[in-house]
């Protein structure tokens, strides 16, 4: 390989990294990225979906505790459940897991756009380096 060749590389690099950096100024432009930092920090200054959240948490790790010791049983797995429940019951909650979703697809569609000239699906194939 020769030096104008290492420095082709390079260049090409940088174009592939510099479209990236693109891509994610855009996306922070998208009506779903924007949708899903208000619903976060909504979620992050509501106190009540704050308290629901470290009840479901400390409920959880109660019951991840348990099982681990073979306590874990069927009263305590319903009561993780219906605090997880209650948890994305609120509203405040409902809206950030809606808008998580909804950013997802989004992502999921820039992906099958990327992924399109490229022949490979990376997040399909990703960790199945032996698929038949």
């Amino acid at each position: 390989m020769s030096v104008e060749t290492d420095a082709a590389t390079t260049d090409e690099d940088h174009a592939a990294d510099d479209i990236a950096r693109q891509l994610g100024e855009a996306i922070t432009d998208t009506p779903e990225y924007r949708r899903f930092v208000e619903s976060k920090q909504a979620v992050e200054n509501d106190d009540e979906v704050q308290s629901r959240i470290d009840e479901f948490e400390q409920l959880r790790q109660e019951f991840m505790l348990a099982r681990q010791s073979g306590d874990a049983d069927q009263e305590a797995l319903q009561e993780v459940q219906d605090a997880q429940e209650r948890l994305h019951g609120h509203p405040v909650m409902a809206e950030y897991l809606a808008a998580q979703d909804a950013l997802e697809d989004r992502f999921e569609v820039l992906n099958d756009l990327i992924s399109e000239p490229l022949d490979v699906d990376f997040v399909g194939e990703s960790g199945a380096c032996c698929q038949d």
